[in-house]
């Protein structure tokens, strides 16, 4: 290890740098809002140093316990744009906990900090220290507005966390166990040279590549371990739900993609068993999602639903690369596609509802009743990130759905596309029914609801993205199969 290896780390460095100075500025200004521009300007320049890093030669450092790849740049640049969207759009909903503002753009950087450096980990104590930092950070982002839902919403993230932090620690010391290494690398090295011809053989990795299936199932929050996301979507203040259902599913899918591609992708009957662990959980979670979904009233407990069988789509592209037999680039670049897709849309609803439910004073579906007439930019705004989150033309969830589905019948996957095609059906029934109160029925009210410029641009941004990416994606395709491709695709 050298000193000039600490130059790749510029953005995590920078935006820790900048995560301590909101500290200190919120001790002497009163205009909190300059906590928000300087948090903005930290994002901003990490993100300059990660673009500049894109595309130069993939390189290892501290030991090889980080990546300096492609595919690490495309999450951490996913991830200062989720951030950033974040705190615009948390400019309507901040005088909530007034006093708490510096803490609370502190937290969202320094947690953006722990999940780049996740999505960068190639060593198994890097995860989950990375893990760690980012999850401790979010754990307190939940309980921010201190009344009884909000505690306990952190309370349970907190209780079930740490569960999942332990079966995910154990599934790494079965690993390194039965290995004798942490790398990935190291240990994918170590698996293809053994001997046996199946799981059943190796009990001890059989065991840990479960755990650790496990504990990374609470990060992305797939069946069975997504209890603990309607309690924790409906109490934690609606920006970090925001957040939880964007940032911190992406950085668990890209740690789970590189952790089973890189360390168990090889020999293929490994390859195939995880493959197949993940279709199974995919059609489960999906299904479990969509269906609890429909019951909801609330719609921040519908869109946990919702995010819980968005999940299930995205494990498609899981099983999908599993399944394949080498390298396949169309299942993993169709996985980071959606990711990107799903980013962009599930902000953009979720910045609407902060800008309604903020007017109204509730999170009831009921109560949205007429909000077309009351809000028509706002309601055509969550209209249209609806209709994508449904799959529909002309927009990002179409696109990315077809994509990543054409990737699993290719390889073999056809009877979950199907599950998956009958679950879009079935998840039109509860956003449209949002729709459906929205632009028929009487407002209870004839009051405008008012949002700052800074809530208009970020629900701007994504539903520009939303369009570009459902009418135009080539572009974002490219850059899709450029941060893949460092996994062999």
């Amino acid at each position: 290890m050298s000193i000039s290896e600490f130059r790749f780390l510029a953005p995590e460095l920078n935006l820790l740098g900048f995560a301590l100075l909101v500290i200190l500025i919120d001790l002497f200004v009163k205009q909190k809002k300059v906590l928000a521009g300087l948090s903005i300007a930290g994002l901003v320049v990490s993100a300059g140093f990660t673009v500049v890093m894109w595309g130069m030669p993939a390189t290892d450092i501290f030991y090889r316990m980080l990546a300096i790849d492609n595919f690490a740049l495309f999450f951490k640049l996913l991830l200062l744009a989720a951030a950033a969207l974040i705190i615009l759009a948390s400019q309507d909903y901040v005088s909530k906990f007034d006093r708490f503002q510096g803490e609370y753009y502190a937290l969202v950087l320094i947690s953006a900090v722990g999940m780049m450096l996740l999505v960068a980990a190639t060593d198994l104590i890097a995860i989950y220290v990375a893990l760690e930092l980012s999850g401790i950070s979010l754990y307190v982002l939940a309980t921010f507005l201190k009344d009884k839902k909000s505690t306990e919403a952190g309370l349970k993230y907190l209780l079930l966390g740490a569960v999942a932090s332990a079966v995910l620690l154990y599934g790494m010391a079965l690993v390194f166990g039965f290995t004798g290494r942490t790398c990935l690398m190291c240990i994918a090295e170590y698996v293809q040279g053994m001997p046996g011809a199946g799981l059943l053989s190796n009990p001890a990795l059989l065991l840990g590549m479960v755990l650790l299936a496990a504990g990374f199932g609470f990060k992305i929050a797939c069946f069975p371990f997504q209890m603990w996301v309607p309690d924790v979507y409906e109490g934690a203040p609606t920006p970090i739900t925001a957040y939880l259902s964007v940032a911190s599913k992406a950085a668990g899918f890209a740690v789970v993609l590189r952790v089973f591609f890189v360390a168990l992708g090889s020999p293929e009957w490994i390859s195939l068993n995880w493959g197949i662990l993940f279709a199974v959980l995919s059609a489960i979670t999906m299904t479990v999602g969509n269906v609890v979904a429909i019951l909801q009233s609330n719609i921040k407990r519908m869109l946990g639903y919702s995010s819980i069988a968005q999940a299930g789509y995205l494990m498609v592209g899981l099983a999908t690369i599993g399944m394949a037999i080498g390298n396949d680039a169309l299942g993993q670049s169709g996985l980071l596609f959606f990711i990107m897709s799903y980013a962009v849309t599930n902000l953009g609803a979720f910045i609407a509802i902060i800008a309604i439910s903020n007017k109204i004073k509730s999170d009831e579906i009921d109560d949205y009743t007429g909000m077309g007439k009351r809000a028509p930019l706002l309601a055509l705004a969550l209209t249209f990130c609806l209709i994508s989150l449904i799959g529909l033309p002309p927009t990002a969830g179409l696109i990315a759905k077809i994509y990543i589905f054409s990737g699993a019948v290719q390889h073999g996957l056809l009877w979950l596309v199907i599950v998956a095609v009958i679950n879009s059906c079935i998840s039109a029934f509860y956003y449209l029914r949002v729709v459906k109160v929205m632009w028929t029925g009487e407002p209870a009210s004839k009051v405008k609801v008012p949002s700052s410029w800074a809530l208009r641009i970020a629900l701007a941004l994504c539903c520009l993205f939303v369009l570009l990416l459902g009418v135009i994606p080539g572009g974002f395709v490219g850059i899709a199969e450029a941060a893949a491709r460092i996994l062999g695709s």
